[in-house]
């Protein structure tokens, strides 16, 4: 019976780290249903970009008060999570705080990560005043009702808990508290529980350790289905981002081909597809569903953190369009999981007759005015406007369906060679008028 603690703590563990390691294996494969895209050029600043804006944060330090509390939130937690190592050792073997072998430096170590979760506790709190009791206008825009706007209420309160619980397992462990190293902040709770009998403070410290742990484990495995897989996402999709200037547009491989063959006055105009061409499926223009975005477009839909910040500076969001940069990215990841579901219950995807183009309204993508705001603005290197334009691409080049003065335009560049409806043989009859 003296191991039975042990052998649950094995299992908990391995059912947790498991569960984990099932959901990392969907994500990757529901991004790679896009498109294969080459990113492998300019490493240095590539690496330069991962270090920079997801290790240092600095985009989010644009907005100071909520990038010095992010920072805190996200050191602290990471750095506070260190301590469970130890936890495992304990719990698989049986021991007690194990790692205070080392002396004075674990009392130093267990004193920082006190100080961080006091931190963190403090920042976690203003979050959520800002978030319920300044009610700033970013986080309660329309799409952020039901499940997105309790997702970040979720991880709040999973985020207090989880610090108020390492407070309390330390406050309440008499051997620790005896040591006096490293019970910088803990000491000063211990009062709270002196007048309990030592079994009470006991079964409670080892009730906040227990609970401890199991939170971090059920934390872990929630993010596959919360925004707070940035935690995780934004150091690949920093890496990957685009470095081209903002706004460059890509060229379709058989649209070049197409121009090239008709500005070649050595091409055949009549020259016989080959069987191998003629087998193959057609590439589409733009983007349909997410299966036409690429590795990376999806990759991007899965960091969003829901901040708000994109469609905060977006000037079409800002003067009462439609479009919101922030609902692109959920609509998008919200289609890439319905597709994920659909393979999972099917084993391979059944065409269910929808598609990104059903989710994402025509309003939305031509309210856009291109100008990269939502781009500069994200704090991890997300690119909304590369599939709003694939989204475009897709409606005037498979469906034809660009708004009328877009078509009106185009018709007139074709028959006229000019955006304007006279000849091309009149543009210059301006100058003959006085």
């Amino acid at each position: 019976m003296q191991y039975l603690p042990n052998i649950l703590f094995a299992l908990l563990l391995f059912c947790g780290i498991g569960f984990f390691v099932i959901n990392v294996r969907k994500l990757i494969r529901n991004i790679q249903l896009g498109r294969k895209t080459d990113r492998s050029d300019q490493k240095g600043q590539r690496w330069r970009n991962m270090a920079r804006i997801a290790l240092g944060q600095s985009k989010m330090v644009r907005r100071p008060i909520a990038g010095v509390l992010h920072i805190i939130v996200y050191v602290g937690f990471v750095i506070i999570n260190i301590e469970v190592l130890e936890i495992v050792i304990d719990g698989l073997f049986g021991t007690h705080r194990a790692l205070s072998f080392m002396g004075g430096f674990y009392g130093f170590l267990i004193g920082f990560f006190e100080v961080l979760a006091l931190l963190v506790l403090i920042a976690v709190i203003v979050f959520w005043l800002r978030r319920m009791v300044v009610r700033i206008p970013r986080f309660w825009n329309k799409e952020m009702k039901g499940f997105p706007k309790n997702d970040a209420l979720y991880i709040l309160y999973f985020e207090m808990v989880l610090m108020i619980l390492f407070l309390t397992m330390n406050a309440t462990d008499v051997h620790f508290q005896e040591a006096n190293s490293g019970n910088v902040i803990s000491q000063f709770i211990t009062p709270w529980f002196q007048g309990l009998n030592p079994a009470t403070v006991h079964a409670i410290e080892r009730s906040a350790w227990w609970l401890h742990i199991v939170g971090i484990l059920i934390f872990l495995n929630y993010l596959y289905y919360s925004k707070h897989l940035h935690i995780l996402l934004a150091f690949p999709n920093t890496y990957y981002a685009k470095l081209t200037p903002k706004g460059q547009f890509d060229n379709l491989a058989s649209v070049t081909a197409e121009v090239e063959m008709m500005l070649d006055p050595a091409a055949d105009p009549y020259a016989v597809t080959s069987e191998e061409e003629a087998d193959g499926v057609p590439e589409k223009f733009g983007a349909e569903d997410v299966f036409d975005l690429d590795r990376i477009q999806l990759l991007n839909a899965y960091t969003c953190t829901e901040c708000g910040r994109c469609t905060s500076v977006c000037p079409a969001n800002i003067t009462g369009k439609e479009l919101s940069p922030r609902a692109i990215m959920m609509k998008t990841r919200d289609r890439l999981e319905e597709v994920g579901k659909n393979i999972d219950k099917n084993g391979s995807f059944v065409p269910d007759g929808k598609g990104l183009i059903d989710t994402i309204k025509p309003e939305e993508i031509w309210a856009c005015t291109t100008c990269n705001a939502c781009v500069e603005e994200c704090p991890v290197s997300i690119d909304p406007l590369s599939i709003i334009l694939a989204m475009r691409r897709f409606q005037v080049m498979e469906k034809s369906a660009a708004p009328q003065e877009l078509n009106a335009m185009m018709t007139n560049i074709e028959n006229n060679a000019a955006p304007w409806q006279y000849n091309q043989l009149d543009r210059l009859n301006w100058k003959d008028e006085e």
